[in-house]
C-alpha cells in the first residue's frame, strides 16, 4: 500500500500514531507495480519516467537478474508538481538484487560488472536511457557490506534533499511481470 501524500506533499515515513508500532504501514511501502502506476502515473511526464523504470528493470532482467527488490524515490515520490511547479526530471531507485545464478562466485562477478561498469552499473547511463537515477546493492555481497550500504541508502532517501523533512519510499518487489503495470500506463494515456 503506498499511503497519500502527507505534510510537505512528500509519502509519510509511517501511516498512524506510533512509528513503531509493528501493525503500522512504515517506509519502504511494498507495492506492486500496478499499485506504482495508481498512485503516481497521473501525467504523461509521470507515464515516460514509469515506462522508463520499466525498462530498467527489464534491461536488468535480460543480464541475468531476477531476485530482490527495489526502493523508488526522489521528486518522483513526492507531490513536486504542487510544490515546485514543475513536474519530476526522473526517478531515483535502488536495486537490490542476488547475483545473476552464472556469475555468484567472485571472480565472475567481477567481470560481469567490470563489462558493465559503462551501462547498467553507471547512473548516469541509466537515466540517459531510462529516466532512473540507479544505483545497486549486491545482496550476495558480505552482510557487513550490504548493511553499510543499505544504511547509507536508506538515510539518504529518508530525507528531502532540499528541506531535510522526514519521508517514506517504496519497496517494489522485482521477481514479478511488469506487463500489467505497462497496460495500465496505456490505458491511462489513453485517457487523458
Amino acid at each position: 500500500m503506498i499511503p497519500s501524500f502527507g505534510f510537505g506533499d512528500v509519502l509519510p515515513p509511517f501511516v498512524g500514531p506510533d512509528a513503531t508500532g509493528a501493525q503500522q504501514p512504515r517506509s519502504p511501502y511494498a507495492a506492486s507495480p500496478e499499485d506504482m502506476v495508481s498512485a503516481f502515473c497521473v501525467s504523461p511526464e509521470r507515464a515516460a519516467i514509469l515506462r522508463g523504470l520499466f525498462g530498467f528493470r527489464a534491461e536488468l532482467r535480460a543480464n541475468g537478474f531476477n531476485h530482490g527488490f527495489q526502493w523508488i524515490d526522489g521528486s518522483f515520490v513526492e507531490n513536486c508538481e504542487a510544490v515546485n511547479g514543475r513536474p519530476p526530471g526522473d526517478v531515483d531507485v535502488v536495486s537490490l538484487l542476488h547475483r545473476p545464478v552464472a556469475v555468484r562466485d567472485v571472480d565472475r562477478w567481477v567481470q560481469f560488472v567490470h563489462d558493465r561498469q559503462g551501462t547498467l552499473f553507471n547512473a548516469e547511463w541509466a537515466k540517459a536511457t531510462f529516466r532512473c537515477d540507479g544505483y545497486f546493492i549486491d545482496l550476495d555481497a558480505p552482510s557487513q557490506n550490504v548493511a553499510r550500504t543499505c544504511a547509507y541508502w536508506v538515510n539518504l532517501f529518508s530525507h528531502q534533499r532540499a528541506t531535510f523533512r522526514w519521508k517514506g519510499l517504496v519497496e517494489l518487489p522485482f521477481a514479478v511481470d511488469d506487463a500489467a503495470a505497462l497496460a495500465m500506463i496505456e490505458e491511462r494515456q489513453d485517457a487523458w
